[in-house]
């Protein structure tokens, strides 16, 4: 059975990406240089500002925008999935008004998930640790219940955690690794480590992790992730996408 599509684009369509770039590259050619950043993948609005009232006046400004360039056209737009997020120390923001779009007031939200990443007001990445961490953990769980009750080659489970389980945990760690160096994150990413060294090496639930990762040949999760945010940091830079400061020029 075939489905004509009369508007929209399917997902994962060849032409799908190159239609949506026509439509949003005239908004992002008008928002350029204005004090907001603009990310048009997923539209993402970004305004910087010393006073709160600067922000949400940019802010507004940006939405009537986005919502003149709809209506020119044609797209529809949910104002219901639009996130409001102030990343900010400051428990107060006086001066702010929160901003409308298509005639609804958008309201704080303490964090917001953009691209897979879980962004919170306060930048410090516990939500995306915990989230990560959880989903892994399942991850393992089902892929034991999957196994049956031989279970599965030690040489399968690494396989499965090396190369499935433990890249959805380092997935865009360029952006949240300091997330990690708290010792409350340590512990929850030790815990994932733990019951995939567990199902690798067969041993006893009191055999202390460390051993199990030096049998296994596993490093210790969080260095892992730092790892990978240094590969991808030097990729970036390699490709002159990256600028590095030195701590002399930060001082």
């Amino acid at each position: 059975m075939r489905l004509a599509i009369s508007r929209g684009c399917p997902q994962g369509g060849m032409l799908s990406s190159l239609l949506w770039f026509l439509v949003v590259d005239n908004l992002l050619a008008r928002l350029s240089g204005s004090g907001v950043f603009i990310q048009g993948y997923a539209v993402c609005l970004f305004a910087v500002g010393k006073f709160p009232n600067t922000v949400s006046g940019l802010k507004q400004w940006a939405l009537l925008t986005a919502q003149t360039r709809r209506n020119e056209v044609g797209l529809s737009v949910n104002p219901d999935k639009t996130g409001l997020v102030a990343f900010t120390r400051k428990r107060k923001l006086p001066g702010f008004f929160e901003p409308q779009f298509f005639g609804v007031k958008l309201s704080f939200s303490g964090s917001v998930k953009y691209l897979g990443v879980i962004l919170d007001s306060r930048l410090t990445w516990r939500e995306h640790v915990d989230v990560k961490t959880r989903k892994a953990h399942n991850l393992l769980w089902a892929c034991r219940r999957a196994s049956g009750a031989r279970g599965l080659k030690p040489k399968v489970v690494h396989w499965l955690y090396v190369a499935i389980v433990r890249p959805s945990i380092y997935f865009t760690s360029l952006v949240w690794w300091p997330g990690c160096q708290t010792s409350s994150a340590k512990k929850r990413l030790s815990k994932v480590q733990r019951l995939a060294s567990l199902g690798i090496t067969g041993a006893i639930r009191t055999t202390p992790t460390g051993a199990m990762e030096a049998l296994s040949g596993l490093p210790p999760l969080d260095l892992v992730i730092q790892g990978e945010a240094r590969s991808a940091a030097h990729r970036l830079w390699s490709l002159g996408v990256l600028v590095l400061s030195s701590p002399q020029s930060r001082a």
